[in-house]
Formats: structure tokens, C-alpha cells, sequence
């Protein structure tokens, strides 16, 4: 394909005056420079954000007073769990019983998994939903 073709061919010779006339020829086709002509200097100036930066005495726009109230915020949060955990630990409850039925709750929710999965490969080797198998095995919908 060549100059004056529908498609692009071989790049023409360019002078300073034809891309001042209106950008770059390709393949006879003229596409737009990057900065159109005309364009004051002002558009081609250095990137300035929209977003308005941090006054001095600010991060990220958050005032001293809002992080002091975040903080208190954050402060009652923390005696409220300590009151909670005294209240556990004055009804006989232990961090050692806890930690031990979470684990148990892990492994309870990993075996369960797995046997949706088995119920879901048994639904499709039969051709039917899940939801039917479930009476067949003494299932409940909520289990």
C-alpha cells in the first residue's frame, strides 16, 4: 500500500511545516499531533491534580480534632470489649475453651464443605439438584 491508500503504508518524508499544518501524514491519512495547533501554553502546562493538597496541620484533608475523636472513638471501643471480656471470664469462660471451640468450629465448617461438595457431584452423577438428595440422606435445607 502506498501514499494516498486507504490503509497505512510507508511513513512520507515530514518537514516542520506540514506537522505545523496539522499534524503527522501516515500512510496519506493526517492524524492529530499530541498538542493540537493553536493551543496556548497554558493547556500544555504541567499536570496540576484536582484534588486540593493538605493545608499545613492536615493529612489528607482529616483536622487534629477529628483524629482526637477518632481516637477517643477508639478508646471507649476498647473498654467496652475489656468490660466484655471481665464478664466472660466472671461467668467461668476461658481464653484456652475459646480458642479451642474455634478451632473446633474450623474443622466443623472445612467437613461440611466437603460433603456439599460430595452432595454436588452425587446431584449431577444422578441429574438432579441438591435439594432433592437432601431428604434422601435425613438432611434438613439448614443444615
Amino acid at each position: 500500500m502506498g501514499e494516498g491508500s486507504a490503509g497505512p503504508g510507508p511513513r512520507s518524508l515530514e518537514t516542520r511545516a506540514q506537522i505545523a499544518q496539522g499534524g503527522p501524514v501516515w500512510g496519506g491519512r493526517r492524524f492529530l499531533s499530541r498538542t493540537e495547533p493553536g493551543l496556548t501554553r497554558s493547556c500544555r502546562g504541567a499536570f496540576r491534580s484536582p484534588r486540593p493538597s493538605p493545608k499545613s496541620g492536615q493529612a489528607d484533608g482529616t483536622s487534629e480534632e477529628s483524629l482526637h475523636l477518632d481516637i477517643q472513638k477508639l478508646k471507649e471501643k476498647r473498654d467496652m470489649l475489656d468490660e466484655e471480656i471481665s464478664q466472660f471470664i466472671s461467668e467461668g469462660y476461658s481464653v484456652d475453651e475459646l480458642e479451642d471451640h474455634i478451632t473446633q468450629l474450623h474443622e466443623y465448617n472445612d467437613i461440611k464443605d466437603v460433603g456439599q461438595m460430595l452432595m454436588g457431584k452425587l446431584a449431577v452423577i444422578r441429574g438432579v439438584t441438591t435439594k432433592e438428595l437432601y431428604p434422601e440422606f435425613g438432611l434438613d435445607m439448614n443444615d
